[in-house]
């Protein structure tokens, strides 16, 4: 079953750039050539998006394939189909990898054991409940990338295939 998602690299040195299309080929099995622009948001940076088809769990391998790279940041997505739900992933060079299982709506599906696990070190007092419930939906990710999301001039309009 295929479905398709888009890769957001919000910001990439210069030097970085070859790399990640060398990443996404070996990964899609097919030549990459993103269009690149300028990131106002970090000078010295560069940002690109990309539509992709593929295997549902295409978006894994994406984000394995990116992360790990210090001044990379980035986020996949994956629309849902018949076998397998969406997914989100997003990647800071200061907080690592997110990922977030979706729905057909876009809204983000927590699972429950890590909700109860959530409770549990709120009980324990070891967090409070309000942060632990925002790292699970990815806010602090949300917040870091916010900023670089914006398009700049010259920026790829992306629209929605579907509106529910």
């Amino acid at each position: 079953m295929t479905t398709r998602g888009v890769l957001y690299v919000h910001s990439a040195p210069r030097a970085l750039c070859p790399h990640v299309e060398w990443a996404v080929a070996g990964v899609l099995g097919t030549r990459v050539n993103l269009d690149w622009i300028r990131q106002p948001a970090a000078p010295g940076t560069w940002r690109s998006e990309f539509s992709w088809q593929g295997q549902a769990g295409t978006a894994s391998k994406l984000a394995s394939a990116l992360r790990g790279w210090h001044l990379l940041r980035f986020e996949v997505t994956a629309e849902p189909c018949a076998t397998a739900e969406g997914e989100r992933y997003s990647c800071t060079p200061d907080l690592g990898i997110f990922h977030a299982v979706t729905g057909i709506h876009g809204d983000i599906l927590i699972p429950e054991d890590r909700l109860r696990a959530a409770l549990t070190r709120s009980r324990q007092g070891e967090t409070d409940l309000e942060a632990e419930i925002a790292k699970l939906l990815g806010k602090p990710w949300d917040d870091e990338l916010e900023p670089f999301r914006y398009a700049g001039e010259g920026a790829p309009v992306r629209w929605l295939h579907q509106v529910v």
